[in-house]
């Protein structure tokens, strides 16, 4: 089965060609003749992706598209709108309003079908079901579970979501602004800070598998996932020498220290053995007293 497909158009033979195609290609289809049907639908079910008309009776498909984009429960959905209008400004409102592909008419079955596969290729890992791995880190979206080495992790579902977010976007810096928006939603009143208790909550979840060190803070920006050296900065210290008391320069002033008293003592030895060999030859200190 290649996924889902909410088929919305008004026009009945249309619709039920639509949905023979899409079926013959090994897509499950539901159908639904305008916006309430849809929306009625989409409360039982969840489709990969909506093939969506403009123009609806009452609420048109525009206006339908831009809902399910501000909806958190469907923002992921794909959309290919249909319309009749070919005017670039047309195709332009179509994709703010958050379509990923616009199709013209008249088009091919051949045609939507290899737009609707291509909009599917595109659809980001985080919303598929496939496990993600980096260095060890193992996470399940299907299963819900996290492991290190096949040791389970522990995580809230926030925090999963979290990282679940992070994994399917490495190395990519992301502010809180922008993750409240990406696992919140647009329309949850949540302050910006909640971020930074989520992801602390996230760091002690991985701590105990040695997996903290992955979610990096990047001062004056935001949140990274580095799974690997390439993602530290240039320049940047490794942690062992960041790890490392600055005690060096004392130690070797202590070891100059050391040296001179050595020095001094041999000094003072030979200094000694001087005195000790003219003690043995009383010729010696008549001639120095002589002088």
């Amino acid at each position: 089965m290649e996924g889902s497909v909410l088929i919305v158009e008004d026009e009945e033979p249309v619709r039920q060609q639509l949905a023979v195609n899409l079926q013959s290609a090994g897509y499950q289809v539901h159908s639904a003749a305008d916006v309430p049907q849809a929306e009625a639908l989409m409360r039982r079910i969840r489709p990969d992706l909506v093939v969506l008309d403009w123009i609806l009776p009452g609420i048109p498909g525009l206006p339908f598209a831009r809902r399910l984009r501000s909806d958190q429960r469907t923002r992921d959905i794909s959309i290919v709108l249909i319309s009749d209008r070919t005017a670039e400004n047309d195709m332009v409102a179509a994709l703010d309003s958050g379509a990923d592909d616009y199709l013209t008419k008249p088009y091919s079955a051949r045609e939507l079908l290899a737009r609707i596969k291509a909009v599917m290729r595109r659809r980001t890992p985080q919303l598929a079901d496939d496990i993600i791995e980096f260095a060890g880190l193992q996470l399940d979206p299907a299963a819900h579970r996290v492991s290190d080495r096949g040791r389970e992790i522990e995580l809230w579902t926030t925090e999963f979501r979290l990282l679940h977010f992070f994994m399917t976007h490495p190395g990519r810096i992301f502010s809180r602004a922008r993750l409240l928006d990406e696992i919140w939603g647009h329309d949850a009143y949540v302050e910006e800070r909640t971020v930074d208790v989520h992801i602390r909550r996230l760091r002690q979840g991985l701590a105990p598998a040695g997996q903290d060190t992955p979610i990096e803070t990047v001062r004056g920006m935001g949140y990274r996932f580095c799974a690997g050296p390439a993602c530290r900065p240039a320049g940047a210290a490794a942690p062992a020498f960041s790890r490392r008391p600055a005690f060096s320069a004392p130690r070797r002033w202590s070891a100059a220290r050391s040296s001179g008293r050595a020095a001094a003592t041999s000094c003072a030895d030979s200094r000694d053995r001087r005195r000790r060999a003219r003690a043995s030859f009383p010729g010696c200190r008549s001639r120095r007293a002589g002088r």
